[in-house]
């Protein structure tokens, strides 16, 4: 897949904005982390934290109209998709006003509005959702398109490959984002993947493919760029892997045995997106220390702002347990 640095190079007020988006993911994984291990977090949790530059990146390119396909691992993508901080901060609390009501928890953060699709039970199955998403825009002669958000664990299920397949035959509007993280739980990716390079998958289905180092926001940003576009000019469907660092567990309370010593130590000096996206808006783009701190702290404050109003905030009700499970087509 051939990149134009012309066309796909991010602009300043781009740049302030996905700063901020991952700045923001940061901090809040960084506070959920502690949450968490001070036992205050009631359900299960899937943290982001070394993966910002991949949502942010993405994102950047995504309209109204578009579909975004979330993981398990929901909390960045789901900030970086412009989902309100305090209602993910509340459902993840399990507490009313939560973006599912408080009934969905950490994993399963979703919301309608912004055509994010939050995470189901099923590893992989997102990519097939994604296809559905990318028919119905077709359909609905929309200009959108559906990108689905998958693991580098997720690719050896069987629905992946019949997704590629399918949006290949029908040429759909959708973009598989494959975040490969080096492993799938706790098996690495060297271990169980043949070949080690899910990029190459994507020309035995007939679509263009590349690999991306997603410690590098530019490098993330033009790549799906190039994907994204060339689905909503009617091009048909695109692979990006991201290989991007994973700072933490699989889950909270992982005890990474599986990890070599030192290992998130070295990601974290050599492999940080946020440090290297900071210097170069420093070196290349003329931000000031002073301004980027500055933004920092209003994050900051957003954060304490979300955690301290989900603290606060009610159970979700059990009354509401059993609703939205079914369609309501009363009004039909």
């Amino acid at each position: 897949m051939t990149v134009s640095r012309t066309i796909y190079a991010p602009s300043r007020e781009g740049l302030r904005d996905a700063y901020g988006a991952m700045q923001k993911i940061r901090c809040f994984e960084e506070r959920l982390h502690a949450e968490f291990a001070a036992g205050r977090v009631p359900s299960s949790v899937h943290l982001y934290a070394g993966q910002e530059a991949s949502a942010a990146g993405i994102c950047a390119h995504l309209g109204a109209q578009d579909y975004l396909h979330n993981t398990h691992r929901a909390h960045g993508p789901a900030i970086a998709r412009g989902a309100d901080l305090i209602a993910i901060t509340k459902e993840i609390y399990l507490r009313a006003g939560g973006l599912c009501q408080g009934k969905g928890g950490s994993p399963h953060l979703h919301d309608a509005r912004l055509r994010l699709i939050g995470a189901n039970g099923g590893v992989g199955s997102g990519a097939a959702l994604a296809c559905g998403s990318a028919l119905a825009i077709r359909h609905r002669q929309e200009n959108g398109v559906a990108v689905a958000l998958l693991g580098d664990g997720a690719c050896n299920q069987g629905v992946v490959s019949e997704s590629f397949n399918l949006a290949s035959v029908w040429k759909l509007p959708v973009v598989f984002a494959i975040e490969n993280n080096g492993y799938a739980e706790a098996t690495a990716t060297s271990y169980a993947i043949a070949g080690d390079n899910l990029a190459a998958r994507g020309p035995a289905f007939g679509m263009p493919s590349t690999r991306v180092d997603g410690a590098d926001y530019f490098a993330v940003h033009e790549a799906a760029g190039v994907a994204i576009e060339r689905a909503r000019s009617g091009g048909g469907p695109s692979l990006v892997e991201i290989m991007a660092p994973r700072f933490y567990g699989h889950y909270e309370g992982d005890a990474q045995k599986y990890r070599a010593p030192g290992e998130v130590a070295e990601l974290r000096r050599t492999r940080d997106c946020l440090t290297r996206l900071r210097q170069r808006m420093i070196d290349e783009y003329q931000f000031s220390t002073a301004e980027i701190d500055a933004m920092d702290a209003e994050i900051g404050v957003d954060i304490d702002r979300a955690f301290a109003e989900a603290a606060a905030a009610p159970p979700s009700d059990p009354a509401l347990l059993m609703r939205d499970i079914y369609a309501d087509r009363s009004g039909l």
